[in-house]
């Protein structure tokens, strides 16, 4: 991982609030949506949050982020979820200083409701502070990928 700028303090978001959630349902609801993730990893997990989920041991963002995903893997069979695509990002060709992202997931649900049930279940919420643990910062973008 290399040392870049951070982004302002203002444009930092890991989790999606329910104005945001509430935007999916502008997208057709019989049809699949592939959401674009882009993650940038923190170097050292932060579980401040959530301590009764935190390794005896300190470990790193991306690690933090594997454990989120071994876990949520269940949480995505039963959604219907079909992983398009995971692997690292190269440096930003367009776009601010300071926006270069780690990885990139792309996932396809067969719904936005699908994509929005398995977010908001209580089981997903308690797992998914792996994943505020390991990303100082996200982008969850919609789009309708065939």
């Amino acid at each position: 991982m290399t040392t870049r700028p951070t982004p302002p303090a203002d444009r930092l978001t890991v989790e999606a609030g329910p104005d945001q959630l509430a935007r999916l349902a502008a997208l057709p609801a019989d049809e699949p949506v592939t959401m674009l993730n882009l993650m940038r990893f923190r170097e050292t997990a932060d579980y401040s949050h959530a301590p009764d989920l935190a390794p005896a041991e300190t470990i790193s963002g991306s690690h933090a982020y594997a454990r989120y995903g071994k876990e949520a893997q269940a949480h995505m069979q039963r959604a219907g979820v079909e992983v398009l695509h995971h692997g690292p990002c190269g440096p930003t060709v367009i776009g601010p200083d300071g926006e270069d992202w780690d990885a990139v997931l792309l996932v396809r649900y067969p719904s936005p409701a699908a994509f929005v049930a398995m977010v908001t279940s209580p089981e997903y919420q308690a797992l998914s502070r792996h994943r505020t643990a390991a990303l100082t910062d996200a982008r969850l973008i919609p789009t309708t990928i065939p």
